[in-house]
C-alpha cells in the first residue's frame, strides 16, 4: 500500500510540474525571419513601433545582417509572412538607429529608420498594405537635419503623430509634427515642445489614449552622462498635440521647460535613473509610468511605478529586485535589467498593471511581473520564455492591444557591447509571441 502511494504521488508530482512548465511556456512563438543581432538595434524599448496592426494585417520591421531595412507583413493567426528587403539601409553598428513603423487610417504604412543626429529618413509605402515604400521624402521640411529617436503615434482618427529629438544629447529640444490623412501631408505643430534651454533635454515616453488625449512624461538629462538624468515631469495635450496642460488643467506656457513643468517625482541626479522606458494609462486616462532607479540608501535600482489618482501623484515600488549595478557614462549601455513596458487594466489604484521586463536575475528570460493592486504591492513574477534574449528590450504592437487587448511583442535575442560595442554574433531569428 505504501509503494502504491508512493508511485501515485511520483506520478502526481510528475504531472503537477509538466502541467506548470507548460503554463509558464505556453505562449505562442511564430517567427519572422534572420535578423541582425550584434548589437540592441532591433530590440530597444523605445521602438515606436516595431510590430503594428491595421484591420486583419500585421506589419513588422527590422534590420537584417547586411544593414537592410526589412517589412514583413502577415494576416493575424497566419504563421506565413511575406518579406521584403526595401531599398533603405541604415548604420546597425549604433543601437540608437532603429526602425519605427505605424499604419495611419487608410492603411499606409509610414517608415522612419537610422537616426542619431542625422538627416530625417521618412518614407512610405506606395498604396495601403503595401511593402513597398517611395522614395525617401521631407515631411514639412523644418528641423529635419539633426535627427534621433523617431517615433510614429496613430490617434483614433487615424491621423498620425510624430516625435523626434532635435539636437544632441543634453542640448536637444522635441519636435512634433501631425499627419492628415485626408490631405497626405505634414504639419509641424512645436519646434520645441520641450525646451531644455541648452542646458538639459528631455527623454521621453509618450502614449495616445482611447479618447485621443496625448500623454507626455520625462526626465531631464544635464549632459550626455546616463547618470545625470534626473526627476519625472509630465504634460498631455486634448487637442492633437496643439495645446498642453498639466494634469490639474492648467495650460502650459510654450514651450515647456524645466521651470515650469509639472515634476511628477523629484529623483537626484546618479540615481541610476533611466531613460526612455514607457507609459499608458488605465481606463480612465489616468497616467501610469514605468521606469527604475534606486533609493539613496541601497544600491540596487528597482522597477518603479509613478502613477496619477484623483490629482495626487503616487509611486509604487516593486521591490523584487536584489541584484546592483550602476549607471554612468555615454552609448547604448550593456544593462542586466531591461527597460520595462507597462500595461495596464482596469482603473485607479485597484487597477492590474502588468511590466513586461528581462532581468539577469531571472536569466535574460523574456518575464512578467503582475501587481492587482498597488496599495498591497504584492507581485506575481513569471517567465513567458525558456530561453534568454540577453540584451533584448521589450516593444509591442500597441494597436493590437488598444483595439483587441491582445498582446504581441517583438522578441529577438540580440547582444550589447557597453558604450556603443559591436559583438560578432550570427543573426538570430526575431519573433512575435502572443501572450495569453
Amino acid at each position: 500500500m505504501k509503494c502504491f502511494d508512493v508511485y501515485f504521488c511520483m506520478k502526481y508530482f510528475l504531472f503537477i510540474t509538466l502541467l506548470f512548465s507548460v503554463s509558464v511556456f505556453s505562449q505562442k512563438l511564430t517567427p519572422i525571419a534572420d535578423a541582425w543581432a550584434g548589437n540592441s538595434v532591433n530590440a530597444v524599448v523605445f521602438r515606436k513601433n516595431s510590430v503594428v496592426t491595421h484591420g486583419k494585417t500585421q506589419f513588422a520591421a527590422f534590420y537584417n545582417q547586411q544593414g537592410k531595412l526589412v517589412l514583413a507583413k502577415r494576416m493575424l493567426n497566419s504563421e506565413e509572412w511575406e518579406i521584403s528587403e526595401t531599398q533603405c539601409r541604415g548604420n546597425i553598428r549604433d543601437a540608437h538607429n532603429t526602425i519605427s513603423i505605424m499604419a495611419d487610417g487608410n492603411g499606409f504604412l509610414h517608415v522612419s529608420w537610422d537616426h542619431h543626429g542625422h538627416r530625417l529618413n521618412y518614407a512610405r509605402s506606395v498604396e495601403p498594405l503595401s511593402l513597398q515604400l517611395t522614395d525617401k521624402m521631407p515631411m514639412t521640411g523644418s528641423y529635419e537635419s539633426n535627427v534621433t529617436y523617431p517615433e510614429f503615434f496613430r490617434m483614433p482618427d487615424g491621423n498620425l503623430i510624430f516625435m523626434c529629438r532635435d539636437g544632441q544629447s543634453g542640448r536637444g529640444n522635441l519636435v512634433l509634427n501631425s499627419y492628415n490623412t485626408q490631405t497626405q501631408k505634414w504639419s509641424q505643430l512645436h519646434a520645441n515642445l520641450i525646451d531644455g534651454e541648452k542646458k538639459q533635454n528631455a527623454y521621453w515616453q509618450a502614449y495616445v489614449d482611447r479618447k485621443g488625449v496625448i500623454h507626455l512624461s520625462w526626465v531631464w538629462r544635464a549632459t550626455w552622462d546616463v547618470s545625470t538624468n534626473h526627476s519625472m515631469c509630465y504634460a498631455r495635450s486634448t487637442d492633437g498635440g496643439l495645446s498642453w496642460e498639466k494634469s490639474n488643467g492648467e495650460k502650459y506656457p510654450m514651450p515647456i521647460n524645466a521651470a515650469n513643468a509639472e515634476y511628477a517625482l523629484r529623483i537626484p541626479q546618479r540615481s541610476e535613473l533611466i531613460n526612455q522606458t514607457s507609459m499608458t494609462t488605465d481606463c480612465a486616462g489616468n497616467p501610469f509610468i514605468a521606469t527604475y532607479w534606486r533609493d539613496a540608501d541601497s544600491e540596487i535600482p528597482q522597477y518603479r511605478i509613478i502613477y496619477n489618482i484623483n490629482g495626487e501623484w503616487k509611486t509604487n515600488n516593486a521591490g523584487f529586485r536584489t541584484t546592483a549595478f550602476s549607471l554612468s557614462g555615454g552609448g547604448t549601455k550593456s544593462i542586466p535589467v531591461s527597460r520595462p513596458q507597462i500595461l495596464v487594466k482596469g482603473k485607479g489604484a485597484n487597477a492590474k498593471v502588468t511590466l513586461i521586463f528581462r532581468d539577469s536575475e531571472r536569466d535574460s528570460k523574456v518575464s512578467k511581473a503582475t501587481c492587482s493592486n498597488l496599495q498591497k504591492n504584492l507581485w506575481e513574477i513569471s517567465d513567458l520564455t525558456d530561453f534568454s534574449v540577453n540584451a533584448w528590450e521589450p516593444s509591442y504592437d500597441t494597436e493590437l492591444w488598444r483595439n483587441k487587448g491582445k498582446l504581441h511583442l517583438f522578441v529577438q535575442k540580440v547582444t550589447q557591447v557597453d558604450g556603443e560595442g559591436v559583438a560578432a554574433s550570427q543573426p538570430e531569428k526575431c519573433y512575435i509571441l502572443n501572450v495569453k
